[in-house]
């Protein structure tokens, strides 16, 4: 085997390594994976030193997507892909045009992250290799196999959540001889490889990485695996496999093989539910021990101890509440994307827009719905009076006594700047003429909906000098998806089970709105857990793949097709002006229950006659 590695692999893919930053309170400094070599020619020598094998198993991470970046299967790219945005221009599957030749492809990309880590796990045991030189040698190839072990099957995850079933190819690395006419897998055969996997690799990588001299948390490793990271990813892939649309769906009966295989699951099996349930509480459980926690401010006003709490989350509340970190990510890009050009600086691309139907589902500040009897919700008439660093006096009644999240996640008419602003404004006006309007057509960045996405910015950035910033990773998971994770799987498996509405009221204290009391029945109690994951988890990447596992891409709570509205920006002269108010058609969006699985790229497909393409393309 490595006789073939080392003739087919002359050129080693190191190049685009970058690090994972060491998080000091003084901000980012160079450390662990920061650099690669440019000269290494084979296999071999990349495996007899310590400092390149690390190297490698840093491009395997590499291949990881940024969690905040403008790409296809980030939080950004995702949410335009689903109710959570409203771009200027439609998405491939709000436009209907999503075909096998205008694909999402990382499907290339990611079973490139897979090679690299069989290649890795065949040769980290060389006998040449000065690891084993180390005074914790035999240690250190342990937990580097295991983290590779495990990044591949995290790999596959996100392949079969996009794509359906895939080609498992195992510990194989291919020859160029090598027979590549193979058939999907099943969906049952990749969540048990995965999970048997990531179980593998749990009893390989370390409960936590330390200063081997001291025993203190070594910050250089921030974001490489640890158990906890394995025990929190297995509880999704369990909880997506016991969802309808991948447990007992009748919708792929004739999503077969060529030989006739089927490929998923037809006959729904209950008893998934429990076993997420049980993934997502040793998750939990495991956190606590290793000293996470919802993060929490205080402050007398639980108005603005519930604000400062879900707005600093992303800051500095992520050394509470993260559980598998990404030091590096391109939230700065994030942030201008969101900026109104009522902040200070040029970089105010105002793109990150918002319907309607996304603004509705936040809740008032007595925790009801805005169409639920006794919500206090007023949309006619402007308010007389302002919120300090929040809204001015004029803005719209819709706009008041919202729950503490819409205010830190949502940018409207008469909010004030989400960034240091512009000298002598105050608030943001997003009608024509207003400060971060279109300008009777001839301003290009502005809101499509009258809408900004404010979560994960900073309100002491300044976009033109960059003071104020704050340097932060990024959450592949937290502690709070863990929640959400438990309660809905005990929901279903185990309706009435008091910790349900312990866990999902933990989330809802936090956020400022009250504890649910009394007794729900099962149908209840499902609807108010997607709408409170729908908030809590808004534009963290989950929306896209939740309303397809819950089969509600077509249901009103989550509905992804139909006319989608907005505020009208192009009209009214001030903020009170009552035209702007008038809920606008937007766009006209296209669902097909096709869109539920991704195609795999019509390229692909064509390479390999075994492979069907995904149902319904």
């Amino acid at each position: 085997m490595r006789h073939n590695i080392k003739k087919y692999t002359t050129k080693i893919i190191l190049t685009t390594v970058v690090a994972f930053s060491v998080l000091l309170p003084t901000g980012c400094k160079k450390g662990y994976f920061d650099s690669a070599p440019k000269d290494l020619q084979t296999i071999d020598m990349v495996f007899q030193s310590k400092l390149e094998a690390e190297n490698w198993l840093s491009g395997v991470y590499n291949r990881l997507p940024d969690v905040w970046a403008d790409g296809s299967v980030t939080a950004r790219g995702l949410a335009e892909l689903t109710d959570e945005l409203e771009l200027s221009s439609p998405s491939i599957i709000a436009a209907g045009t999503l075909t096998s030749q205008s694909a999402i492809n990382v499907y290339t990309n990611y079973y490139q992250a897979i090679r690299l880590a069989n290649i890795f796990m065949a040769n980290i045991n060389n006998s040449k290799t000065n690891l084993l030189n180390e005074p914790n040698g035999v240690e250190l190839i342990q937990q580097y196999t295991g983290e590779a072990r495990f990044l591949r099957a995290y790999y596959y995850w996100m392949l079969i959540k996009l794509y359906g079933p895939v080609v498992l190819v195992g510990d194989r690395v291919a020859d160029v001889d090598d027979n590549f006419q193979l058939p999907r897998n099943t969906w049952s055969e990749c969540i048990n490889y995965i999970l048997t996997e990531m179980e593998a690799a749990k009893a390989l990588v370390p409960e936590k990485h330390v200063v081997a001299s001291s025993g203190a948390d070594d910050l250089s490793q921030t974001g490489r695996i640890t158990k906890l990271i394995v025990e929190s990813v297995k509880s999704q892939v369990l909880l997506y496999d016991a969802s309808p649309l991948f447990n007992g769906n009748a919708d792929f009966a004739n999503f077969k093989n060529t030989d006739g295989k089927q490929l998923m699951n037809l006959t729904a099996d209950p008893s998934k539910w429990a076993k997420a349930a049980d993934a997502a509480k040793i998750a939990i459980d495991h956190a606590n021990t290793m000293g996470k926690k919802l993060y929490k401010v205080t402050n007398a006003d639980p108005f603005l101890a519930a604000v400062n709490s879900v707005r600093g989350l992303y800051l500095t509340g992520w050394s509470d509440e993260g559980i598998w970190l990404r030091t590096v990510t391109a939230y700065a890009v994030w942030e201008e994307d969101s900026a109104p050009r009522a902040a200070n600086g040029t970089k105010t691309n105002a793109v990150l827009s918002l319907p309607q139907e996304m603004v509705d589902k936040y809740r008032m500040i007595n925790g009801k719905n805005i169409d639920e009897t006794g919500s206090a919700y007023v949309e006619s008439g402007f308010t007389a009076t302002a919120k300090a660093n929040f809204y001015v006096a004029g803005t719209s009644n819709m706009y008041v006594n919202r729950e503490p999240r819409f205010y830190a996640n949502v940018t409207f008419n008469g909010s004030t700047v989400p960034f240091v602003p512009k000298t002598g404004l105050t608030s943001v006006e997003f009608w024509p003429t207003g400060n971060s309007g279109n300008a009777n057509g001839s301003q290009t960045m502005y809101p499509k909906t009258g809408y900004l996405v404010r979560k994960n910015t900073n309100v002491s950035r300044n976009l033109q000098s960059n003071a104020g910033n704050v340097v932060r990773p990024a959450m592949y998971i937290r502690l709070g998806e863990l929640y959400l994770n438990y309660a809905e799987a005990l929901n279903e498996s185990n309706p009435g089970n008091a910790d349900i509405l312990i866990y999902l009221n933990a989330i809802r204290t936090r956020a400022g709105i009250p504890a649910l009391v009394g007794v729900f029945d099962q149908a209840t109690m499902r609807t108010l857990i997607q709408r409170e994951r729908c908030i809590e988890m808004a534009y963290e990447g989950h929306r896209f793949f939740d309303v397809r596992r819950w089969k509600i891409a077509t249901a009103p709570e989550g509905r992804q097709g139909g006319d989608f509205t907005g505020m009208n920006v192009f009209t009214g002269t001030s903020l009170n002006s009552t035209a702007y108010y008038v809920r606008t058609r937007t766009s006209t969006r296209a669902w097909q229950a096709r869109y539920n699985l991704l195609p795999l790229p019509q390229s692909e497909v064509n390479k390999n006659f075994k492979m069907v393409q995904t149902f319904g393309y």
